[in-house]
């Protein structure tokens, strides 16, 4: 059970708490979010700057892009790169899901979401730096800040 999940979406999934574009991009993404949790279960993850395994159900995916609005595409795009560069992986390459739990773990805290995910709609519910302090304290990793 290999997955594909853009840079941006690595965070999410520890965020992720069944909100959504739309019914199936919930149950996809629920259904990602799932294996990923799953502390039985790893499996390898193809890191890219691109289309994955969530936006195939997303409302919003175009024939080659994202095009939720003027500019959408280039703000997911820049999402994946920082994330990408903040982890230290390389794009379109495979890694096992232990080793991008134990990354995100180390390298990001909850207040690195207002620089990796700057612009996102769903930062202000709180979630996703909730679900990243909740990593790191299942990981053995100090939380810096609270927020």
């Amino acid at each position: 059970m290999n997955k594909v999940l853009r840079g941006h979406h690595l965070l999410c999934v520890h965020g992720f708490r069944g909100m959504g574009y739309s019914p199936d991009f919930i149950k996809k993404m629920g259904s990602i979010v799932e294996d990923v949790r799953d502390v039985d279960r790893d499996f390898e993850i193809k890191v890219v700057a691109a289309f994955d395994d969530a936006c195939m159900a997303c409302p919003h995916r175009g024939q080659t892009e994202c095009v939720a609005n003027e500019g959408s595409n280039e703000h997911v795009l820049s999402m994946d790169w920082k994330v990408i560069k903040h982890l230290g992986l390389v794009e379109g390459k495979g890694y096992k899901k232990s080793e991008l739990l134990n990354l995100t773990a180390a390298k990001v805290e909850p207040a690195d979401l207002d620089f990796l995910c700057e612009g996102c709609s769903w930062l202000s519910y709180g979630v996703c730096k909730e679900g990243i302090g909740e990593l790191r304290k299942a990981h053995g990793k100090l939380t810096m800040s609270s927020e």
